[in-house]
């Protein structure tokens, strides 16, 4: 399996082995088009997104050493004090239960926290509540978006002095989007809470996704230092073989930080019930997965797109196709 691999890798990285990445970008570039859509309508037609107590403010709740999980416990402690209550119960780890409301009175909620003890079987001090104020709320989510802005406009900066071109960065930086988007859209479709943890994840992954296009961008200069005076590929050919090249890496980079997550995600909070963790190890693994994608399909097809155009590269293009055309010919 290792030697197969290893020759799968060699194959892409001479060019015997070929997958066509950039002449298919108008497919690859309607579907990221498709995926951006639907991210940002689904929040949308779904009311927005599942705030966490942070955002949005509230009383919470958290019980220990519960004799039993089950929600519907909390909820009906909730319901008899506050009826129109819509309370969110959640199994944050094996034995612990953390029940959500919005802003209660100091009558309602020790009246809940009495009925939480004899809901769960846990004496008075096995139950804690805190309230988040809105305003407190407010300010987390202030904090959050001014991070992402001045991730993005450091991203820009950073981009634009690493590759000097605004073609290559611009062209990284809408890969960037697209993961961007497109996590927040499988996380507003999954429902799942977003949480400061859920936002760090984020900022995680698109660091990641910036990573990885740096790779292979390099790979891209590297190939097309001497684009000029070269008669062996077109540009966009040499853009293609660079994604080949750097294919295998991308693909092992993927795996070696996606497993891990999955593992947090799928054992830990799916079957250990690990709540707590949920919010982060979703945008870690949606975001890496899509992030490599959008530098394989989105960010390197785009740049060859964009300069596809230039004088220059129009004039080595016919280079490439005169020579071609006589190596035909003499081989007839």
């Amino acid at each position: 399996m290792t030697t197969s691999f290893a020759t799968f890798g060699y194959e892409l990285y001479t060019g015997k082995r070929s997958y066509n990445f950039v002449r298919s970008k108008k497919i690859w570039f309607s579907i990221a088009a498709v995926a951006v859509v639907l991210s940002i309508l689904i929040p949308v037609l779904k009311g927005g997104f599942n705030l966490g107590i942070e955002f949005r403010g509230g009383s919470e709740f958290t019980v220990s050493n519960v004799k039993s999980t089950e929600a519907a416990l909390g909820e009906k402690a909730v319901h008899d004090v506050v009826p129109g209550a819509v309370p969110r119960v959640a199994n944050v780890a094996g034995n612990t239960m953390r029940i959500q409301t919005d802003q209660l009175s100091d009558d309602e909620t020790n009246r809940i926290k009495d009925g939480l003890t004899g809901a769960y079987g846990v004496t008075q001090n096995e139950v804690t509540s805190n309230f988040v104020g809105p305003t407190w709320g407010q300010d987390v989510t202030r904090q959050a978006l001014i991070g992402l802005v001045v991730f993005v406009g450091l991203a820009a900066v950073l981009m634009a002095l690493y590759f000097r071109t605004w073609k290559m960065s611009l062209s990284a930086l809408v890969g960037m989007l697209v993961t961007m988007f497109t996590t927040a859209g499988v996380y507003a479709l999954s429902d799942f809470e977003v949480t400061p943890s859920a936002i760090i994840g984020f900022l995680t992954v698109l660091s990641y996704s910036l990573y990885d296009t740096v790779v292979v961008f390099d790979k891209i200069r590297e190939n097309t230092s001497d684009i000029a005076t070269s008669s062996r590929r077109t540009f966009a050919e040499e853009v293609n073989l660079a994604v080949n090249q750097t294919l295998v890496r991308s693909i092992n980079t993927m795996m070696v930080a996606v497993l891990p997550v999955a593992a947090i995600l799928f054992i830990g909070a799916g079957l250990l019930g690990a709540g707590t963790l949920r919010d982060l190890s979703l945008a870690l693994f949606v975001g890496i997965l899509i992030g490599t994608a959008a530098t394989i399909f989105i960010a390197a097809p785009l740049y060859a797109w964009l300069r596809q155009g230039e004088p220059e590269l129009v004039k080595q293009s016919k280079k490439v196709a005169h020579r071609r055309a006589e190596a035909a010919v003499s081989g007839a």
